[in-house]
């Protein structure tokens, strides 16, 4: 998911500062593999905007590194989490980065948001220390779309936009047999314009008529005078790309004015506060693709939601799942390289293959993306079901 920020001087500035007083080049971080532990930093959004999704991602990076250092570690020593909030702002990702790389970590967890590891690309390329992103599906996250150049040391362990808008629009198609649809979704950043965008081509390509296109912003609360101009569209399915912030009360008030057709999303849905905010019953006859499915009977998948549970004393969500599987990937990728050394740990995950996460078997590809499986989770009396 990407939120857009800009960067501003007295944050790079501070960077700059941080590198000339002594901050590691990556081949060379000899603070973190000569101590009696491995730093990792783990920077996500613990306040502001998306403080859900950061926060249950490092919960879930916590969980699996508390597995780890129970059963040995790694390399015989114990991973050490340095735990820091970007705010969900773009500038405060990127002085956390900062501050991270001079405090001697091999690798960054995080943030969540594209807009947010964006950054904190400039800090850990120009560091050459491995950035593993739980949930950034924007395209230009891990390759540089003006270069087309891959980012070195930027990974992400979730699947891309292009994937997920393509995966609903072939559900609407397929699994519900709709042969027009609307599309509501956020104008504010790209990764909901992105999700529109590969649903369209998709949906359109496949024989699919689109009879209505509407945007909101992030932030809009009442949504009625636009549902009222997609309700006499007569759509039958509804694409909203967008944050649970938003579409929870999109959906509510679409229901209320008697909007009755399936309406469907990206994983920027998954939240406990959708169904506190829109309510079960209004949610019935919703959609949207997501990592994994909490309800998935696998007894991987069923041993780390109960740790998670007893831990946290809740359900994970999707964040969670891909944050616990980027602490292991990580750890997974360290043993491979053999040492705590930054350079050697990015080339291991470049040779991930088949790798178990709970939110799939996947295998890095030659632009650093997974491929993996996506999912289509649907809500019904408040429960997720995987579909």
């Amino acid at each position: 998911m990407r939120i857009r920020r800009k960067v501003s001087m007295v944050v790079l500035m501070l960077f700059v500062l941080s590198i000339v007083a002594g901050c590691s080049q990556g081949g060379d971080n000899g603070s973190a593999q000569q101590g009696d532990t491995i730093k990792v930093g783990i920077n996500t959004e613990l306040s502001g905007a998306v403080a859900s999704y950061g926060t249950n991602a490092a919960n879930g990076a916590l969980l699996a590194i508390e597995e780890i250092n129970a059963a040995g570690g790694v390399l015989g020593k114990q991973l050490e989490p340095l735990q820091r909030d970007c705010k969900s702002v773009a500038d405060e990702a990127m002085s956390v980065s900062a501050a991270l790389v001079g405090e001697g970590i091999v690798a960054q967890i995080g943030p969540l948001t594209s807009g947010n590891v964006a950054g904190s690309t400039r800090v850990m390329m120009e560091n050459q220390i491995p950035l593993l992103a739980p949930a950034a599906t924007a395209v230009n996250v891990t390759v540089d779309e003006k270069t087309n150049k891959v980012r070195d040391f930027i990974f992400r362990v979730c699947y891309l936009d292009s994937d997920q808008g393509r995966r609903m629009a072939n559900f609407a198609l397929e699994d519900l047999g709709v042969k027009t649809a609307a599309i509501y979704g956020s104008t504010s950043d790209d990764y909901a314009t992105g999700l529109a965008k590969y649903f369209k081509e998709e949906f359109t390509s496949k024989g699919g008529t689109i009879v209505a296109e509407e945007g909101f912003v992030n932030g809009d609360k009442d949504f009625r005078a636009t549902l009222t101009k997609i309700k006499n569209a007569n759509p039958e399915f509804i694409y909203v790309p967008g944050y649970y912030t938003e579409v929870a009360v999109l959906i509510k008030q679409a229901r209320e004015m008697g909007i009755t057709c399936p309406i469907g999303g990206g994983d920027g849905w998954d939240s406990p506060d959708m169904v506190s905010v829109a309510g079960a019953e209004a949610l019935n006859n919703t959609f949207f693709t997501n990592h994994y499915s909490v309800e998935d009977p696998d007894p991987a998948i069923q041993k780390f939601v109960e740790a998670y549970k007893a831990k946290y004393n809740k359900l994970p969500d999707s964040f969670a799942a891909l944050g616990y599987d980027a602490a292991r990937l990580l750890a997974d990728a360290i043993e491979r390289a053999g040492e705590a050394d930054p350079i050697k740990i990015k080339e291991a995950l470049e040779a991930t293959k088949d790798f178990p996460g709970i939110t799939g078997k996947m295998s890095m590809d030659e632009n650093h993306n997974p491929v993996k499986n996506i999912v289509v989770i649907e809500y019904k009396d408040g429960n997720l079901i995987s579909r």
